[in-house]
C-alpha cells in the first residue's frame, strides 16, 4: 500500500530536519571557536531526495534548490512544524549579557519560539564570510525562484532599520503542501476578502440569447486554449498574459453563474471579490486590500470576478485635491496589476458606461447579459420548477412569461416563493396567485407595480 502524502512529506521533512540540525550546530561551534567535527559546513551534505516521492522531495527536484536554498527554505518552514530546534539561537553572548545581533530573529507575540529573520538566514548559510554572505543576499533579489513563485520572502523591516533585519517568511500554501500535500482552501477574511463561488448547474443551463452565448464561446475557447497560445505557440511577447472580460446588464441576468459555470467548465476554483473589505478612504489601503488577493491567486489560474465592479474600476475623476490625484494613481496601479494577472478576470457592472476607458481598452471581450427574451423567459419558467410540481389548471405559464419581463434569478425568487406557498399548504399544485404575489414582490424591488 502506498504512504499517504503526509506520512511521506513527513519522512523526508525529517531527514532534512536532521540534516538543518547538524548544519546549525556546526556553524554555532564554529563561529564561536568551538571544538568541531568539521571544518566548514559545506562538508555536510544534503540528504539525496532523487526517487523520494513526497512533495517536498518533489519540490526541491522540480525547482533543483542548492544546499543554501535548501537551508534557508527549511529556517522558514521550521517555525510551523519544529520550532524547538531554533532555540538555539536563544544563546546568550556572555560577554554582553545579550543574544547574539548576528544570530538576528524576532520574538512573537503569541509563538513563543525564534522567529529567524534575514540575518538569521545570512548567518546560516555565510557565517562571518563577508563575500558568502554578499552573494547569500540574492536569495532575496527580486529575480530568484523564491521571490518569483512568492515562496519565502522579508517582511519590511520597520522604517530606516536594515532590510535583513526583516521576518523570513514562507507563505502559507508551501506550509500546508510541505505537511500534508494539498493547499487549504483560503478562508474568508481581511487577509483575503474573497469568497469561492460554485453552482450545482450545468453550462447547458444557462439560457442566455444567441449573441451572448457566442461571445461567452470565446472565453470558453481560451480557457481551454489560452496556455497553448501562450506556450507552443511562443506567444508571451506579442500578448499580455490572462483574460479580461466585463458582464454587464441589470442584475439577476445570469452574470456571477455564469463566473461559476466557466470554473466548473475549466476545473479551476472561482473567487468572487468582495469590494466592501477591499475599497478603503485611507490612502494606500485599497491596494494592500487588493494585493492580497492577486498574491494569493497568481499561478493558480483562478478565475476572479470582480461583482458590481463599478466601485473599484469606474471612470476617474477630475483631480482638484490631493485625494482625486491619489484615487488616478490607485487606478494606476490597479490597471498595471490586472494586466499583470496570467488568469482570467471577470468585471461585473449594471453598465458598461460606468467602467472607466483605460479598463476597458484591456478587456478582451465586454459581454451584454439582457433582460432574457419571452423565449427565454418561457425556458426559465418551465425548467425551475421541480418535477415534484404541477400547476394548477389557471396557470397559464406561456401568458405570465409573454407578460412579466423578469430577470432568471427574478423568476428563481417567484419560483421559490410560490413552491414554498404550496408546501405551506402540504400540497404540490403551484397556484396563480402565489406566482402573481411573487412577481409583484420582484417588481417591488425595482421601484415597479403590475
Amino acid at each position: 500500500m502506498n504512504a499517504a502524502p503526509h506520512h511521506l512529506n513527513a519522512e523526508d521533512l525529517l531527514a532534512e530536519a536532521g540534516w538543518f540540525a547538524t548544519v546549525l550546530e556546526t556553524r554555532i561551534k564554529l563561529h564561536l571557536g568551538e571544538e568541531c567535527e568539521y571544518r566548514t559546513v559545506d562538508e555536510i551534505l544534503p540528504p539525496d531526495i532523487s526517487g523520494k516521492k513526497s512533495v517536498f522531495a518533489e519540490f526541491i527536484s522540480f525547482y533543483q534548490l542548492s544546499s543554501r536554498e535548501r537551508l534557508v527554505l527549511m529556517l522558514g518552514l521550521l517555525p510551523h512544524i519544529n520550532p524547538q530546534m531554533l532555540d538555539i539561537f536563544f544563546n546568550r553572548n556572555r560577554s554582553l549579557e545579550r543574544g547574539f545581533t548576528e544570530f538576528g530573529g524576532l520574538k512573537g507575540t503569541a509563538h513563543s519560539g525564534f522567529l529567524p529573520t534575514g540575518e538569521t538566514a545570512l548567518f546560516l548559510v555565510a557565517g562571518n564570510d563577508l563575500g558568502k554572505r554578499f552573494k547569500a543576499q540574492e536569495l532575496f533579489d527580486a529575480g530568484h525562484v523564491f521571490q518569483i513563485h512568492h515562496i519565502l520572502w522579508l517582511a519590511s523591516p520597520p522604517a530606516s532599520e536594515p532590510f535583513f533585519s526583516g521576518q523570513l517568511l514562507i507563505n502559507d500554501e508551501y506550509v500546508d503542501l510541505f505537511t500534508g500535500g494539498k493547499l487549504r482552501k483560503p478562508l474568508f477574511s481581511m487577509d483575503f476578502p474573497a469568497k469561492r463561488i460554485t453552482t450545482t448547474l450545468e453550462w447547458e443551463d444557462l439560457v442566455l440569447d444567441a449573441h451572448t452565448m457566442q461571445q461567452l464561446n470565446e472565453i470558453r475557447i481560451w480557457l481551454e486554449h489560452g496556455s497553448s497560445l501562450m506556450n507552443e505557440w511562443e506567444m508571451q511577447k506579442r500578448l499580455k498574459p490572462g483574460y479580461k472580460a466585463l458582464f454587464h446588464g441589470p442584475p439577476g441576468t445570469g452574470k456571477t453563474l455564469t463566473a461559476g459555470l466557466f470554473g466548473k467548465l475549466a476545473n479551476v476554483d472561482v473567487y468572487r471579490v468582495d469590494l466592501s473589505m477591499v475599497i478603503s478612504k485611507y490612502i494606500g489601503e485599497t491596494e494592500k486590500n487588493l494585493e492580497k488577493v492577486f498574491t494569493k491567486a497568481e499561478h493558480k489560474n483562478w478565475i476572479l470576478f470582480f461583482d458590481e465592479a463599478d466601485a473599484l474600476f469606474g471612470k476617474r475623476t477630475s483631480i482638484s485635491d490631493a485625494h482625486d490625484k491619489y484615487a488616478n494613481q490607485e487606478i494606476a496601479y490597479l490597471l498595471q496589476r490586472l494586466e499583470d494577472y496570467n488568469g482570467l478576470v471577470i468585471l461585473s457592472s449594471n453598465m458598461s458606461s460606468n467602467v472607466d476607458e483605460a479598463f476597458a481598452r484591456r478587456l478582451q471581450s465586454i459581454v451584454h447579459f439582457p433582460i432574457p427574451k419571452y423565449s427565454e423567459r418561457l425556458h426559465l419558467w418551465n425548467q425551475s420548477y421541480s418535477t415534484h410540481t404541477t400547476f394548477a389548471q389557471n396557470v397559464d405559464i406561456e401568458q405570465i412569461a409573454e407578460r412579466f419581463e423578469l430577470a432568471g434569478g427574478s423568476i428563481i425568487n417567484v419560483v421559490q416563493y410560490s413552491s414554498l406557498m404550496a408546501l405551506n399548504r402540504r400540497e404540490n399544485v403551484i397556484r396563480y396567485s402565489d406566482i402573481i404575489e411573487g412577481i409583484k414582490k420582484e417588481y417591488l424591488k425595482a421601484g415597479k407595480t403590475i
